[in-house]
């Protein structure tokens, strides 16, 4: 199954400096508190989208659990940060290397399952993590949560101030995402692609597929942990709620919106989600109510009608878009657009 290109059939450091010019307008059009929050947290849960599209989209291995993974990076550094003076930059890393080595051992079982059943297994694991966060009430807080999460600061910039943060958090976007689309197009990223084709197929040509596997799964989880471990220091305030498994499905909606074969879909649906799920609240507060159910049933049919008429997701729409209107740099046929719509 051919899959999108990381940069809408164009030059990829086009894209790239599209992206980071979009990022640096923003906050000059952008005054509303609240909705640069929003920009601030779409930044933040793009990190963890951009993990799973390679896990789901590239390797093919479902997870229900990565809101585990974003909230052991959380704890992580809001449970070091404020029981010792260890410097929060050094917890992040702890963090991440942790939770890398985490995912590493508890992957390999877990990823000799296959569809329904690796995504049940990985569900279990959510709901391990977050009984215990519930449970060890002592050190997580429990159900009333860990305050008093220090802001950070980084070469003498205060990155409590919104503006810092939100440039701090898109840079880190920028990086993570520059570093997945290269492992899309290096030998790994080829492995990972047929790996997603057919297992069977891949191991016939000697490749070790489950240490590919665990690998991206490894990586992917380290993602989390790191936006985990910057959502507790950008709120200063996190509670057992924010990592359930409500939001590891919300997390796998906004990678199939967006387009799953696709690191720039990845972030494309976390926008679009999020943006989505502010305006079903103010429509639903406000004339209704009831958003919290509307929510899920709205998610429900996007997931649905994406699904029906556009499977390789939004970012697909707008590929082909780009090609029209570039008509003389890249040709591409009738049935490779069939293929992405």
């Amino acid at each position: 199954m051919k899959r999108l290109d990381t940069t809408l059939y164009g030059n990829r450091w086009k894209s790239f400096a599209f992206f980071i010019a979009l990022i640096l307008a923003l906050p000059f059009f952008v005054h509303e508190p609240h909705l640069f929050t929003i920009l601030t947290l779409i930044g933040l849960y793009s990190v963890i989208t951009v993990g799973l599209s390679l896990l789901l989209g590239y390797a093919g291995q479902i997870s229900l659990g990565h809101a585990a993974f974003f909230g052991i990076g959380a704890y992580v550094s809001g449970i070091l940060t404020t029981k010792t003076a260890i410097s929060p930059w050094l917890v992040i890393i702890l963090g991440m290397v942790a939770t890398f080595l985490l995912a590493y051992i508890i992957g390999i079982p877990i990823l000799k399952l296959k569809g329904h059943f690796l995504a049940l297994a990985t569900v279990g694991l959510n709901i391990i993590v977050y009984v215990l966060i519930v449970g060890l009430s002592d050190i997580t807080g429990g159900p009333l949560g860990l305050q008093g999460i220090p802001k950070l600061s980084l070469l003498g910039i205060d990155l409590g101030d919104p503006l810092y943060f939100y440039y701090f958090i898109w840079t880190i976007v920028v990086l993570v995402t520059f570093v997945s689309t290269n492992i899309v197009r290096s030998h790994v990223g080829r492995l990972l692609k047929s790996i997603g084709d057919s297992e069977i197929a891949t191991q016939t040509l000697g490749v070790n597929v489950a240490k590919y596997k665990v690998s991206i799964f490894a990586l992917s989880a380290a993602y989390a942990s790191l936006a985990g471990s910057l959502y507790a220091h950008f709120i200063s305030f996190i509670a057992p709620p924010t990592f359930n498994v409500h939001f590891s499905i919300i997390l796998l909606i906004m990678v199939m919106i967006g387009g799953v074969h696709s690191i720039w879909g990845a972030i494309l649906g976390t926008a679009l989600i999020m943006f989505l799920q502010e305006l079903i609240k103010f429509v639903g507060d406000t004339y209704f109510q009831i958003s919290g159910p509307i929510e899920n049933v709205v998610y429900g049919l996007i997931v649905i009608i994406v699904m029906i008429f556009m499977p390789r997701g939004l970012i697909s729409i707008l590929s082909l878009g780009w090609n029209r209107l570039k008509p003389n740099k890249v040709k591409i046929s009738a049935k490779e657009e069939r293929n992405l719509t």
